[in-house]
């Protein structure tokens, strides 16, 4: 095959991006983008770099549209000719490319969301808030409905996990750019304003061509909460009390803003950053407490500088608006304890008491933030009731407008997030509690261990004590085997403050991993709740519990088949127990963002759970790349929380819940055939001799180690040697890079084959929400993985028979799922969907390329020595994979 000429290439490029159908403006944004990026390349300073980055492209397409082994073969020469330094300039420009790309997604749906008014107000979205709350009073009457949405609760829970490829300064760069796209489209046809915007694109992306795309070190703990603060600053802090403000309006209707709100908030937000020690020796009670105070600063600026806003627009006067008893004996307190800035603030605001007083306030929060003890605030509550004191003056003044308007905002905000913005959960393994209490009771001198750990409990009491009871007291336990690890918790406790103190008020949460620990959950927790300080707690709380499930390790266990209907089956053995015994349960559910680790839409996930596993409250992990995903943005995170907590309210719907009862009951029988037939094919995988190690030599699994992707170790111990001393990221992470996806597919087409009756398992996708959201959700994963890239991984290890085992199996599940979904191709029935993935795949295909020839040198070299360019190599290749596929662990 022929190397196209210059007219050629632009036809075939023109041809393939014209079969996408691209919507105009996406195309015309990843065209103008394209060649600005090609422009800063032709001015870089590399002589014939953009030409050898189009040869690279032009060819990569051609092999993915006409698939011919010649066309591929060339596509594959092109990339192994290149010196190794050109191959890390080509590498670089593709990771480049494709953060343009993701861009201009991003970019489109923010586009669309504001041409539809974001679709949170129920008209348009039929997966809206609203339109949830509509559908249910359908169901079981308004009041009903009303009491139902007023106790939701979604609590996304923010982790440090090292899924995150992109350095900080390349993310601040995106943002950047996005902003820019922002102001080119608000210039419309103003010639001036479109070269202005242009001019300062084209700078941005210089920037972002010549800002180093890898970390030269790993973050530290510290890092992970400032990079977790920049998406509560840039957006949290406004969007989610906008998502309140919108959902009221669209129920008040025409009395939106001079009626009490009917949405109580809803969202509060949890982290782990700084707080998981789980197999981080680097997170310490030192960090736990460092990542509080930063957490606490950033609320309390943002909380400061909204209250000065509100009470400079409140100029309300005493004799339009009168003030209450009440109001007037706030100022005279508030006076009391800040004279000099009450006369000041009273001199420059005659006869306006609301703006007099709210500007006090905001000092009043200055000097929480600040430590100042004469004029701190000791608890948000406090300064609740002082907000409340305004608003309902307003009220009782004539002005529910002001009332219910930013001062509400306010309110939400302070309710959402207190003085301590995250929930800091505390998370460590119940092995490290055994180990510690065996040397506590065996006496004499600590170990450094031993200190360490009980000063974890000491900083929770402290965080109680200086931000609220909110602020600290959950705390996880890893790998719960037992009732007595969840009780070693409190026995630590009481180790570590003495006989005398008072240990912080703990809510202990078992995190159940593995298949065997799913499946012996229902008994672990009807024995821990007669424990004394169980018992306690839930009296305190009106019986509550919360209970964590891990998706990763299940199904690193026993394959993604089997893990999904084993947590399938926990939750429903769970809510029921919870149901029998008064107790209102939340299950915390340990999703990824890959498929192999509970990814996937979550709306379509929460719909398809048993009765009673949501009851109106939904508490997920959210991680490295999905942060900035799903939060980054105003517009996509208010959609976001919209969906998901439309589906937490919905998922409780009686018929929602007999729907998923009557499929699990109807479909049980080939649950259980899949469930066995997808295990023994897994097993026949991972349990055959030698495989971890041959894992490691078809996939850059020990190179993604090296990656500066976290501050947390890649795996438990240092021997690729046993599959479960490998962490579940880098498990899920190396087969995704290797354009496999295992972990999100192996065995369902075994499984699929057992049962054998394509009629039935029609049926069942029609019927059955979770088969549903199985096949669809690896219909996803094989649409983003490439048997000619991963026969090419498959040949660098010397097992045929592993290789071959994996690419019939992958053939297999490829064949069922699309018979299932219909049409004749992967995602055939979500073309949004395939539109996205296909406009990446060629140009994932280059950087796959440059992987493997990078891999290929590092398996050939002589033990020990290793080519710090190749290895260079591939880590800009790994970085640029998981852009193109939007995806690591």
């Amino acid at each position: 095959m022929h190397e196209p000429t210059p007219t050629e290439a632009i036809d075939l490029v023109g041809r393939y991006e014209a079969e996408q159908e691209i919507p105009e403006q996406m195309r015309a944004d990843v065209r103008a983008l394209g060649a600005m990026l090609g422009r800063v390349l032709q001015e870089s300073g590399s002589p014939g770099l953009f030409e050898d980055v189009e040869r690279l492209r032009v060819a990569t397409i051609q092999a993915y549209t006409d698939e011919t082994p010649e066309a591929f073969a060339r596509a594959a020469s092109i990339a192994d000719g290149f010196t190794l330094e050109r191959a890390e300039e080509v590498a670089r420009a593709f990771t480049c490319y494709f953060h343009l790309v993701n861009l201009v997604e991003e970019h489109q749906r923010v586009r669309i969301l504001r041409e539809r008014g974001g679709r949170v107000d129920g008209t348009d979205a039929s997966d809206s808030i609203t339109a949830a709350y509509r559908h249910l009073a359908e169901e079981i009457g308004p009041d009903a409905a009303l009491q139902r949405l007023q106790a939701l609760r979604f609590h996304p829970v923010f982790t440090a996990h090292p899924t995150e490829a992109r350095r900080r300064a390349v993310s601040a760069s995106i943002r950047r750019l996005a902003a820019l796209l922002d102001d080119r489209d608000a210039a419309g046809d103003d010639s001036a304003d479109q070269r202005r915007a242009h001019r300062r694109i084209l700078e941005e992306i210089d920037t972002l061509w010549r800002t180093a795309p890898l970390r030269p070190e790993k973050p530290s703990p510290t890092d992970e909460v400032r990079s977790v603060m920049a998406i509560f600053d840039e957006t949290l802090y406004t969007s989610v009390p906008h998502v309140y403000r919108r959902v009221d309006d669209a129920l008040h209707g025409a009395d939106a803003g001079a009626r009490a709100p009917l949405v109580r908030p809803f969202v509060r937000i949890g982290s782990w950053v700084g707080g998981d020690r789980d197999g981080n020796p680097f997170v310490t009670a030192k960090t736990t407490r460092t990542a509080a105070a930063i957490a606490s600063e950033h609320v309390l600026l943002g909380l400061e500088r909204t209250a000065s806003r509100v009470g400079r627009t409140l100029t309300l006067g005493a004799d339009s608006t009168p003030p209450t008893p009440e109001l007037t004996a706030l100022w005279q307190r508030l006076k009391d304890a800040d004279e000099d800035a009450a006369s000041d603030i009273a001199q420059r605001s005659p006869n306006e008491p609301y703006r007099r007083i709210m500007l006090l306030l905001a000092r009043k929060i200055a000097a929480t933030r600040t430590r100042d003890a004469d004029l701190a605030y000791r608890d948000p509550e406090h300064l609740l009731a002082d907000l409340r004191v305004v608003q309902d003056s307003l009220v009782r003044g004539g002005a529910p407008r002001q009332a219910y308007g930013h001062l509400q905002q306010l309110l939400w905000q302070v309710e959402t997030f207190g003085f301590h913005l995250t929930e800091l959960e505390v998370r460590q393994h119940s092995a490290v509690h055994r180990k510690v209490l065996a040397e506590l009771e065996a006496g004499g001198a600590r170990s450094e261990l031993a200190e360490e750990v009980l000063e974890v409990f000491r900083t929770i009491a402290f965080l109680q004590e200086r931000y609220g009871p909110r602020a600290a007291g959950r705390y996880i336990v890893s790998f719960t085997q037992s009732a007595q690890d969840l009780a070693n918790v409190h026995l630590l406790a009481r180790h570590a403050v003495g006989p005398a103190g008072t240990p912080p008020v703990l809510d202990v949460i078992p995190l159940f991993e593995t298949f065997a620990d799913l499946q012996a959950a229902p008994g672990i927790l009807a024995e821990i709740v007669t424990h004394p300080a169980f018992t306690e707690r839930l009296a305190q709380t009106g019986r509550r519990l919360e209970v964590m499930l891990g998706y990763s390790d299940s199904s690193k266990d026993v394959g993604p088949v089997a893990a999904n209907l084993a947590l399938y089956e926990a939750q429903a053995a769970i809510s029921a127990w919870a149901v029998e015994q008064g107790i209102e349960l939340t299950l915390f559910h340990g999703r990824g963002g890959a498929l192999g680790r509970g990814g996937g839409p979550a709306n379509s996930a929460i719909l398809a759970q048993p009765p009673h596993s949501v009851d109106g409250r939904f508490k997920l992990t959210e991680q490295g790349e999905v942060i900035f995903a799903r939060y980054g943005d105003p517009a996509i995170a208010m959609r976001h929380i919209d969906q998901v907590a439309a589906a937490t309210l919905l998922a409780s719907s009686p018929a929602i819940e007999q729907r998923n009862r009557d499929a699990a009951e109807r479909y049980a029988e080939i649950a259980a055939v899949m469930d066995s037939a997808s295990r023994e094919r897994f097993f026949s995988l991972v349990k055959a001799p030698g495989f971890a190690p041959w894992f490691a030599q078809v996939t850059p699994m020990e190179e993604i180690g090296l990656l500066a992707l976290g501050s947390r170790p890649a795996r438990r111990g240092l021997s690729v040697e046993s599959l479960e001393d490998l962490r579940a990221i880098p498990w899920v992470f190396a087969w995704t890079q290797a354009r496999i996806n295992l972990a999100g597919w192996f065995g369902l087409g075994t499984a699929l084959d057992a049962v054998g009756d394509p009629d039935t398992l029609q049926r069942a996708y029609d019927e059955w929400p979770l088969f549903r959201t199985m096949i669809d959700n690896v219909a996803m994963s094989l649409a983003k993985a490439d048997d000619r890239i991963a026969r090419h991984y498959l040949t660098l290890g010397d097992r045929e028979d592993l290789a071959a085992l994996v690419r019939d199996e992958m053939a297999l599940t490829r064949s069922w799922v699309v018979r299932l979904t219909g049409g004749t191709e992967l995602l055939g029935n979500r073309p949004v969907l395939s539109r996205a993935v296909k406009m990446r795949s060629p140009y994932v295909d280059a950087l796959s390329l440059l992987q493997l020839r990078a891999l290929r040198g590092l398996r050939a070299a002589d033990s020990g020595e290793v080519d710090p360019d190749l290895q260079r190599l591939l880590l800009l290749s790994v970085s640029g994979v998981a852009a193109g596929l939007q995806n690591t662990g």
